[in-house]
């Protein structure tokens, strides 16, 4: 049977935005063409809201986003929740408490933003291996003096916690810590970081469930992707798209394969796929 793709959900880092963190003009004509058309198109990422730079944050007719690997999906244009799914105070807190043994950055989501210990943010170079991310966290994370000392203030729920690790095989026993904890899901969208959710909670599940609301079908959801968080979304849509840049797992998942991030992949795959005139999904 043949499918009409009616939602996209769009990975960010290595996916839509180039290594430069942008998106290419031919790219943003594309996502307005596919809008245009009726296709719902959303951001499925593991930033927070406010991570998200402006120009998605406020592109016309993209009405909803998918945040925080799902924690959060929003409805833009009614400036509401549709879902949230936050990880418990005190599996935060034993997150926090685990990967504090390392040498970390680690930082916690409230309410689509992200904060992090000042001092570490002060090195953000040292945990951060992308020079293209450092400006990004700089520009984007509320600096605080103590993350633990927030989350007991605040006393409720997190997005999601994150750990940029120093050193990998520090990352490596903290995730296999973690790892015995059932209450928590596990990513590592960089292969020096892990991003920690409610158990259950990912991009996959939080498209078809969108979808579901607004009556469609697994079938005809569309996402692109290229990291470990993006794994199960592949998988769980109709129709996953892999980067040619993405990780072999992601590829695996995939059941198409487009060029890499740097040669607008994402627009290649929609023209193909989603617009008129473009092949059908099967």
């Amino acid at each position: 049977m043949k499918y009409k793709i009616k939602m996209i959900g769009l990975d960010l880092d290595g996916t839509l935005l180039t290594d430069r963190k942008m998106i290419t003009p031919r790219t943003r004509k594309v996502l307005e063409q596919a809008i245009k058309e009726g296709v719902v198109v959303l951001v499925a990422t593991g930033r927070p809201w406010m991570g998200v730079p402006e120009e998605l944050r406020k592109f016309p007719g993209m009405r909803y986003a998918l945040t925080s690997n799902g924690a959060r999906v929003l409805d833009v244009q009614n400036q509401c929740m549709v879902e949230e799914h936050l990880l418990p105070v005190g599996s935060a807190k034993k997150t926090l408490e685990i990967c504090g043994k390392y040498d970390t950055l680690q930082e916690i989501y409230f309410d689509g933003q992200g904060y992090a210990p000042a001092d570490k943010m002060s090195q953000v170079e040292r945990y951060h291996k992308n020079p293209n991310m450092w400006e990004y966290m700089r520009r984007t994370r509320i600096p605080v003096e103590d993350i633990r000392e927030l989350l007991e203030r605040e006393n409720r729920g997190v997005d999601k916690v994150q750990a940029l690790f120093a050193d990998m095989d520090e990352r490596q026993k903290a995730w296999e810590e973690m790892a015995k904890e059932r209450d928590l899901e596990l990513v590592g969208s960089l292969k020096y970081n892990i991003e920690i959710n409610a158990a259950g909670v990912n991009k996959g599940t939080g498209l078809v469930n969108l979808g579901r609301k607004l009556g469609i079908r697994r079938e005809e959801i569309m996402a692109c992707g290229d990291g470990d968080n993006d794994t199960v979304m592949l998988r769980e849509v109709g129709f996953g798209v892999a980067m040619g840049n993405a990780e072999e797992q992601v590829k695996e998942a995939a059941d198409y394969i487009t060029l890499t991030n740097e040669e607008e992949g994402v627009a290649e795959a929609i023209e193909r796929f989603v617009l008129r005139g473009g092949e059908s999904v099967c």
